[in-house]
């Protein structure tokens, strides 16, 4: 096995081109609010697929109390999330709109 040496090394040329920015629509086509809306959408259904599964675990439809705290603390999770992207856009709004112009 040979070894060639670092004296023959010859650098790629790098070309780089900026990537066209489309401020309406991400690399997969969904726009800002979409992804929001989504977010939105999906926390709301973790939410009461975790209130229906403590509902069935108390009538006794289900009997894996596991999986119906697991449910309850993946939309509680969720909604701390929520609120926590709420708060930081919040006070990213705030830092602009305080910003001297």
């Amino acid at each position: 096995m040979s070894i060639s040496s670092i004296n023959g090394f010859q650098p790629l040329p790098l070309t780089v081109q900026a990537p066209k920015a489309d401020i309406t629509a991400t690399p997969d086509g969904k726009a800002f609010a979409d992804r929001i809306s989504d977010a939105v959408q999906s926390l709301a259904k973790s939410q009461s697929s975790a209130t229906q599964a403590a509902s069935d675990f108390e009538t006794g439809k289900r009997s894996d109390l596991a999986a119906v705290m697991v449910e309850q603390q993946i939309a509680s999770l969720g909604f701390q999330f929520a609120l926590n992207v709420r708060n930081k856009a919040l006070g990213a709004y705030r830092d602009i709109m305080n910003m001297p112009v």
